[in-house]
């Protein structure tokens, strides 16, 4: 069996290390707001390359709170516009959504799978007071273009990089150190993972930073005094404890991944398949490997790789546009975003898969007609 990600075995790569941590804490007797916090936000915030890290209780919190907090600087109000990858995680819209702001969707390019550059642009309108960006897959989505419109229009630009821990823009700006701020997600399954939900804010804007940190602890910046009515979203000192240790590693964890990845462009050869072009690899940090199966034929290559013991998941199968909590959009025609929808299929990539495994993936793919 060749499971899509064993978190078992990810976890196994680092245990020695990450059992002496939680232990720590456990013996410790410190589990909200302490050390292991402070620790792994400093560290965080120099990897990244921003001044300011908040840990939040997961990657969905990180982005609301960027949000109500421009909303409670009188950056944003309800109503203004924040345009958004059409094609991503419902999270990233949803943050949106939660604060009263409103979409405004975007097609992604085919070979790139990440927002149209060229087509944002024509939808700023007055109301428009920032730029949602996705790097979705692991991959760069942040174009120099992109930042001149936010520089022309007086954008707020905002990162999801929730997929893309460790990934660069051409000029070596880690993602999520790029906009004015990001949201981070730890969800287990990330290339830097906890043990359970987990989420962080970075930015260099002292306010925001104070803001988000006031919102995600029942708004207040002080005990029992509250400025804001927030909500508890707090990272545990236990997840903070894993993150330090996962994150020393991170750099040679994405390294495995980055050589995954040229074994299946190097080798995989079907007519059926399409790969989304190759970036450099310092631009992709290959949180997950999509590929576009040709009409009708994704679902068979799914059921195909399973019965010979190979895991795979859609990233997405229903657009946000498509679902039922966003009825009033299921009559948009997105039809890049929705042909994505119907023809992507992950294949296995991790820090844990062997040269050996992503062989027989190329071998068996190859076979399939």
């Amino acid at each position: 069996m060749i499971p899509f990600l064993s978190l078992k075995d990810v976890t196994a790569l680092h245990g020695a290390e990450i059992n002496e941590a939680v232990s720590r804490v456990v013996n410790g007797g410190w589990y909200l707001q302490g050390k292991e916090n402070e620790r792994f936000e400093e560290k965080y915030s120099k990897f990244i390359g921003t001044k300011y890290t908040i840990g939040c209780a997961n990657g969905l919190d990180a982005l609301i709170w960027i949000f109500r907090a421009y909303i409670e600087m009188g950056v944003m109000q309800p109503g203004d516009e924040v345009i958004v990858p059409a094609n991503t995680y419902i999270a990233t819209i949803l943050a949106i959504t939660e604060n009263g702001l409103k979409p405004v969707l975007v097609e992604p390019k085919l070979n790139t799978l990440e927002i149209d550059d060229d087509k944002i642009e024509e939808v700023i309108t007055p109301r428009t007071k920032a730029i949602a960006i996705v790097h979705l897959y692991g991959r760069n989505a942040y174009t120099d273009k992109i930042g001149a419109l936010c520089k022309k229009y007086n954008l707020k630009l905002v990162e999801d990089n929730a997929q893309a821990h460790g990934c660069k823009h051409t000029d070596g700006r880690v993602t999520g150190s790029i906009g004015d701020a990001a949201g981070h997600s730890f969800y287990p399954g990330k290339n830097l993972g906890a043990l359970g939900d987990g989420g962080a804010v970075t930015t260099n804007d002292p306010e925001l930073a104070a803001a988000v940190r006031a919102l995600a602890n029942y708004g207040s910046q002080k005990k029992y005094v509250f400025k804001y009515t927030g909500r508890n979203s707090r990272l545990d000192e236990i997840q903070a404890a894993v993150l330090d240790v996962k994150l020393k590693y991170l750099v040679q964890d994405n390294a495995h991944r980055k050589e995954v990845a040229h074994q299946y462009y190097e080798g995989i050869k079907n007519p059926v398949i399409t790969l989304p072009d190759l970036l450099p690899d310092e631009q992709n940090a290959f949180h997950l490997f999509p590929i576009l199966v040709g009409e009708g034929k994704r679902d068979a290559l799914h059921d195909y790789l399973e019965k010979n013991g190979v895991g795979t998941v859609i990233h997405y199968p229903i657009a946000p546009h498509k679902q039922e909590c966003y009825r009033e959009w299921n009559g948009m025609s997105l039809p890049i975003t929705e042909y994505i929808a119907d023809h992507e299929l992950s294949l296995p990539i991790g820090p844990a898969i062997t040269r050996e495994e992503t062989a027989e993936v190329v071998r068996l793919i190859n076979q399939f007609k």
